[in-house]
């Protein structure tokens, strides 16, 4: 298996594999059409509360990534975190989509790792 990461306004490719949107909110200016997604796991994303504490600056990545951890260890996100396991076990590629600028200190990175 092997698990990629890309912006999800970077154009499809065949290589991506199957294609998952990993951010809670829809990307702003994409269409469904050209996101060509297989799987929108929109729960994986972290909370509201988390994703404005660290887009605000109020969380440095660590702090953000040890709390989206905690996340992703319980409750509504460990159940989604079970489906994501399964389709990445299944499928030879897969690519997790975000909409993050920074292609360094996102969710997705933090998602990829943890699995």
């Amino acid at each position: 298996m092997s698990i990629k990461l890309k912006r999800i306004y970077e154009e499809p490719a065949k290589s991506d594999g199957t294609r998952i949107l990993v951010d809670r909110l829809w990307p702003r200016g994409i269409s469904k059409e050209k996101a060509k997604l297989d799987h929108w796991l929109k729960e994986l994303g972290p909370t509201n509360d988390l994703r404005k504490s660290f887009h605000s600056g109020d969380l440095s990545f660590n702090q953000f990534k040890e709390k989206y951890t905690e996340e992703l260890n319980s409750g509504e996100q460990r159940e989604v975190l079970e489906i994501l396991k399964k389709i990445a076990k299944e499928e030879v590629e897969i690519t997790l989509l975000f909409a993050a600028k920074d292609e360094n200190e996102n969710q997705a990175v933090i998602l990829k790792e943890f699995l």
